[in-house]
């Protein structure tokens, strides 16, 4: 270990410290913020989707109406299909 080359990074260093008296601050007058309009449009699209509701009401209704009726069908193979398509990707 080569302690004369610490001793030269470590005078570099202390020499370069500002005194406390020598230190400036430059003060902004306001801070400003902008947002892009990539996050604009994120910020509408979120609140658009947050308003909407999670059911679909006229497809409730239209199933109620099947089941009542004593129309409502599923192929066992449409469910067949649809588990599959759900475990494998």
């Amino acid at each position: 270990m080569r302690i004369d080359a610490y001793m030269q990074v470590n005078q570099v260093y202390n020499s370069s410290k500002l005194n406390k008296s020598d230190k400036r601050v430059a003060h902004s007058a306001s801070d400003s913020l902008e947002i892009s309009n990539f996050g604009k449009d994120y910020h509408i699209a979120k609140q658009a989707a947050k308003d909407v509701s999670d059911v679909r009401e006229d497809k409730v209704q239209m199933f109620k109406e099947q089941l009542n009726a004593g129309t409502y069908n599923v192929s066992i193979e449409d469910i067949a299909n649809s588990l599959v398509d759900r475990l494998i990707g």
